[in-house]
């Protein structure tokens, strides 16, 4: 039984979809006035290990994440670089769609664009102004009633007298309470606009999300998810509009993945800490950023650090050590190792635990290759299929293991100093097989001799 942790209750709850065995998610995609940061990927990767657990259990998942395509950091931003908001966003969501291939993120089902659903925006945004809700003061933009609803806080746990201190309306607004959000942005000058019922202008953030997973799912859907800096007032008021509009419960579930820290702060372009997900993969392996991303709880907070990424550098090379070398076969045995890992998965994905059943196998495929080769092999192939929901393992080891040779070593060069080395070796020829593995080693290369022949790999 799957058991996800959910923000509204703030407790563990056993996972029933809403329509049998078919599952419903929307999951706040990206702003794309900019490439993708770590943090992004954090976001990307977390909902990606959702999927593929949800799907390996058996699920029919329809997976949903938007795209904001205009606000106003974009067009800000395209305004700076001189061209078009659509110039812009169209740029930005190929490096997006780039790195989420380099990281392994499958697609989702659906990538609804804000642009494309200006017409179910005006729609909702009527039903609240019917209802009571929203509110039009003349002036080209159109409000939420946030004292209206009675259930605004239930997801951040905020109370709304507690908000309004401190909380003032701007000189240039017409809000009835500081408390309310804009839906309808009134057209400014030099800026994209749309017509409305109520005149030229643009939708505020909020309301976006709400129409594009309603129009995606449903009024009412199995999971909501997001970055943890999303809760609010982001998540919080899209409950509040799509409530309002619908009269029924928005997502049963919300999953809110923690952020990536840089020093104890939040890694964000606003706090101008952050390292484009472009930035780190110059350095290292897709799959080593990848696994860092996954190996902590999609919860927790990851501190982002040179360490860290060697960690995780490590962690991989053990697992493709005891992969090198054996035969691809079926998958054979080591149920015991596939129970643990789902129940560790099924515990809100807990996949720190599920990381450490790799280990376990790992060392049981270490212990089996010098004696039984088929059977280590079997549980080698057990190991790939518990990788891939992680999303790791898939590459062959001494891909993974010489990545980053190129240009650095002659490959060939290294081959036929190993057989060399061997040839002296076989001849009883210490001193000559010593100065063949002192020169490749000088080349920055680790030889390692096992029942199955010498293989090598870059030095760290």
């Amino acid at each position: 039984m799957l058991n996800i942790y959910n923000t509204l209750s703030k407790t563990k709850e056993a996972f029933k979809p809403l329509d049998g065995n078919k599952v419903r998610m929307y999951v706040c995609g990206m702003t794309v006035y900019d490439y993708c940061h770590l943090g992004h990927g954090r976001s990307m990767v977390a909902f990606d290990l959702v999927t593929r657990w949800l799907r390996k259990s058996g699920y029919e998942l329809t997976y949903v994440r938007n795209i904001t395509d205009i606000d106003d950091k974009i067009i800000n931003r395209a305004n700076e670089n001189g061209e078009s908001f659509e110039a812009l966003t169209a740029r930005m969501i190929d490096a997006m769609h780039e790195d989420e291939r380099r990281l392994s993120i499958l697609p989702p089902d659906l990538e609804p664009r804000a642009t494309d659903h200006i017409p179910g925006m005006h729609a909702m945004i009527q039903t609240l102004i019917d209802k009571g809700y929203a509110y039009a003061p003349g002036n080209g933009d159109v409000y939420y009633r946030v004292g209206k609803f009675v259930g605004y806080g239930k997801l951040s746990r905020k109370k709304i007298e507690d908000l309004r201190i401190g909380a003032r309306i701007e000189v240039d607004e017409a809000k009835q309470d500081p408390l309310d959000f804009v839906l309808w942005k009134g057209v400014k000058p030099g800026e994209p606009s749309w017509e409305s019922p109520w005149g030229p202008g643009r939708p505020g953030w909020h309301i976006e999300c709400s129409v594009m997973s309603t129009c995606c799912l449903g009024e009412s859907f199995d999971i909501h998810g997001g970055g943890s800096d999303l809760e609010f007032p982001h998540h919080e008021n899209e409950i509040a509009q799509s409530e309002a509009a619908t009269g029924k419960q928005y997502a049963n579930a919300w999953m809110h993945c923690g952020m990536i820290r840089i020093n104890g702060e939040k890694m964000s372009k606003s706090l101008n800490n952050f390292f484009t997900i472009r930035d780190v993969l110059e350095k290292y392996h897709p799959e080593v950023v990848r696994y860092l991303l996954v190996a902590s709880h999609y919860r927790s907070a990851i501190n982002y650090s040179e360490d860290s990424l060697r960690d995780a550098k490590g962690a991989l090379e053990r697992f493709y050590h005891a992969l090198r070398g054996l035969p691809r076969v079926a998958a054979v045995g080591g149920e015991e190792f596939v129970e643990r890992f789902s129940v560790a998965m099924n515990d809100d994905f807990g996949t720190p635990e599920a990381c450490a059943v790799l280990f376990d196998l790992v060392r049981e495929i270490n212990r089996l290759r010098d004696t039984d080769v088929q059977a280590a092999a079997g549980l080698a192939a057990r190991l790939r299929e518990l990788g891939e929901v992680l999303g790791v393992l898939q590459l062959e080891a001494d891909d993974f293991l010489r990545a980053g040779a190129e240009g650095k070593v002659d490959a060939a060069e290294v081959e036929a100093l190993i057989q060399a080395r061997l040839q002296a070796r076989a001849d009883k020829n210490w001193a000559e097989s010593d100065r063949i593995r002192d020169q490749i080693t000088a080349m920055g290369v680790v030889l390692e001799d096992g029942k199955g022949g010498t293989t090598w790999r870059l030095a760290d």
